[in-house]
């Protein structure tokens, strides 16, 4: 068996708790490899970062990144502690969109070959997608490709939170009765057998679900006030789906086929997880547009038109959706096109 003692080491870097460990960890690697190669030590932390278009020249994911960088610097020159050791930052695919292992192989694969890095060494809890089987596939599609990979030990485990919560009876009954409606919703029908199986059916999802997936408390009258609201959002949905469904298909019926495509990108204003996933769903269910990546609140959206970017820029489905969520002194709020001139003044 052949060992490695490759003294240019690469780091993909990311936000996680085992960060600062996996720096001190290349350090170490990269003092020690290059004793035995008696040759400088080279370490390059890269940060991947797919392209944010943006009305601005900075976005706050690229200052975060970059921050998180210099920090990592800092960190790789106190642990180095004077030794002979060139510590290397990038930022990179800023161009790109990433959004499989294969695509972070690839970045990261042909960054080693620009830079002559022979070592991969990971952060065992990298994870720059939120999806946590990325990791082992990543490692071996950047071995697969030549590199010598290696994880960092990992430090203490940190107390995680517990799946398992505290429940309530309203969050059980809450669960209960929207399993067994959306039951008969798909039954389309209110017999007794339906009826019954509908209430057996959701009363095992409750029983094993209502600590798990509902997760903050449930307030009776708030919900009551949302699905309401929320009835009246559905006509509105749809009579902008058909104003899109019908500018489609001029476009498609029109000689010039008439389309300018765009990738943009704004920040909604609603915040948790169900106004914007909401809000990225009736962005795809419009004609025109279609959510790509979210973020947070931060939307990565394509365009096919240019009036599609106006009436999304222009705020309406962001208003109707604030609308449901947070009643109707929250609808009136600027528009994106506004904020982004509230941002450049």
């Amino acid at each position: 068996m052949v060992t490695v003692t490759e003294p240019r080491l690469l780091v993909p870097v990311d936000e996680s708790a085992s960060l600062r460990n996996t720096v001190a960890y290349a350090v170490d690697e990269a003092i020690s490899r290059a004793g035995e190669e008696r040759e400088p030590a080279t370490i390059h932390f890269v940060f991947p970062l797919a392209e944010r278009i943006s009305f601005r020249n900075s976005s706050s994911r690229a200052d975060a990144a970059r921050t998180l960088l210099d920090r990592v610097a800092s960190w790789a020159e106190e642990d180095a502690k004077g030794a002979d050791i060139t510590i290397e930052t990038a930022l990179v695919a800023t161009h790109e969109y990433l959004s499989t292992p294969n695509d972070y192989a690839d970045v990261l694969v042909r960054y080693a070959n620009e830079h002559d890095l022979g070592l991969a060494v990971f952060d065992p809890r990298y994870d720059p997608i939120g999806s946590t089987p990325l990791l082992p596939s990543l490692e071996a599609e950047v071995r697969r490709a030549g590199l010598t990979v290696e994880e960092a030990p990992r430090d203490a485990e940190q107390p995680s939170q517990p799946l398992v919560r505290r429940g309530t009876l309203t969050q059980f009954f809450a669960l209960f009765a929207a399993s067994f409606g959306f039951y008969l919703l798909l039954a389309g029908s209110v017999a007794p057998f339906e009826l019954a199986t509908g209430a057996i059916s959701a009363g095992i999802v409750a029983v094993a679900l209502w600590r798990v997936s509902l997760t903050s408390p449930v307030a009776p009258l708030q919900t009551v006030k949302r699905l309401a609201r929320f009835c009246l959002y559905v006509p509105f949905l749809l009579w902008e789906i058909v104003k899109a469904n019908v500018e489609i298909a001029y476009i498609v019926l029109h000689p010039d086929l008439p389309i300018d495509p765009e990738m943009v990108e704004f920040d909604a204003a609603v915040w948790s997880a169900l106004p914007v996933t909401t809000l990225a769903n009736s962005i795809t269910l419009t004609p025109g547009t279609l959510t790509v990546d979210v973020e947070r609140q931060h939307l990565i959206i394509h365009t096919l038109t240019g009036s599609a970017r106006e009436d999304l820029f222009a705020g309406t489905l962001e208003r109707a959706v604030r609308f449901v969520f947070y009643g109707r002194a929250a609808a009136r709020i600027p528009s994106p096109f506004e904020r982004r001139e509230e941002d450049d003044a």
